[in-house]
């Protein structure tokens, strides 16, 4: 959880940005994680205080702020902070925070606390989810999304990657923009299960986007993937299949 140890995207934002949310895959994960945030943020009696951790692009910030919440968004990343001050402009209900998550103000607390695609670019991801636990406020929420190790595992399985697995997926040189650190779902339950906090929601995200062998589906069945996934990716067993596995936890 340091400058030294983590990922950062210094440098790499424009490619970053156009490869994850220039594709049908960070299109889809992003509205899933929206369509699954949406029955727990709710603007009700006052805005939530929420921060986004390790936000990048800004683009669940935005989401955030539209629906009328505070926000304070931080990334490692001077370079996605930059990316982030322009795409949230138009808000003036905003903060931001360069640093990594070790870094965070210890006497700050939040409503909700949100995560997403972060833990695998970490050195200690386990540690990391115990210290956001932290940053929320009691009866608050923690959303965390990471890089699923099992599904990622399965699909190199499916494409033949025998070496690869073999190898327990890790490349001889380090891609910059491929997760370092995927996580498996039930290794991150059971430590959540160690904590002071209940889980409440769990999916896959991308339970079969990623799989499907004619990959024109992607884009031109879009929305009939989409609405498939919003269906079953709650759902044993095809949840655990998801590329990505996203928690909602009650602290």
């Amino acid at each position: 959880m340091s400058k030294n140890s983590d990922q950062s995207f210094d440098s790499l934002m424009d490619k970053f940005a156009n490869n994850i949310y220039g594709s049908s895959k960070g299109k889809l994960r992003h509205e899933l994680l929206v369509n699954n945030l949406r029955n727990y943020i709710k603007l009700e009696d006052k805005p939530l205080d929420i921060i986004d951790v390790g936000g990048g692009t800004g683009i669940m910030s935005k989401v955030m702020l539209e629906w009328g919440h505070k926000l304070t968004y931080n990334d490692l990343s001077a370079d996605a902070v930059a990316m982030a001050k322009q795409n949230l402009a138009e808000f003036d209900d905003v903060r931001f925070l360069c640093c990594s998550l070790s870094e965070l103000p210890n006497q700050q607390s939040y409503d909700v606390v949100i995560c997403h695609a972060v833990l695998e670019w970490l050195e200690s991801p386990l540690d990391a989810i115990s210290s956001l636990v932290t940053k929320v406020k009691p009866g608050g929420l923690l959303s965390l999304s990471f890089f699923n190790k099992d599904a990622h595992r399965f699909g190199n399985l499916l494409y033949g990657n025998f070496d690869y697995v073999a190898a327990d997926m890790k490349n001889k040189n380090t891609v910059r923009l491929n997760p370092n650190n995927a996580l498996e779902p039930k290794k991150v339950i059971n430590h959540l299960d160690n904590l002071p906090v209940k889980i409440i929601s769990s999916a896959g995200i991308r339970c079969f986007h990623d799989y499907l062998k004619d990959i024109s589906k992607q884009t031109d069945e879009y929305e009939n993937i989409k609405a498939a996934e919003i269906k079953y990716g709650h759902t044993e067993p095809y949840k655990w299949l998801g590329k990505y596995f996203h928690l909602i936890v009650r602290c």
